[in-house]
């Protein structure tokens, strides 16, 4: 079967909570694997960012809903700062929200 536009991609990380992120009708999800019986260590890098091309602005209620559930404001370099919003949760993995929007054209 080829690999197309269409193709649904999973994104799993190590983690000490246990989530599973994703839209209605999206391609994609994230799921924090783990919790309380976390085999492997979260070993977060500064350059292994979750990307959110959102096109615009997050809404208003965004970012402190984020904050509320423990994500920290964090500086993610020069171009990140200038473009988006960069978080990182409590295991220290960085959310970026950019305002910007993403194309593979």
């Amino acid at each position: 079967m080829p690999i197309t536009a269409d193709t649904h991609v999973r994104l799993a990380r190590p983690s000490r909570d246990l989530v599973m992120l994703g839209l209605p009708g999206a391609g994609w999800h994230l799921e924090l694997v783990g919790g309380s019986t976390l085999a492997v260590e979260p070993r977060p890098a500064g350059e292994d960012p979750f990307v959110l091309y959102l096109d615009g602005p997050p809404d208003d209620e965004l970012v402190p809903r984020i904050e509320r559930a423990g994500g920290t404001r964090v500086s993610a370099g020069p171009y990140w700062d200038r473009w988006s919003v960069a978080f990182a949760d409590p295991d220290g993995y960085r959310l970026v929200l950019c305002t910007r929007a993403w194309s593979n054209d």
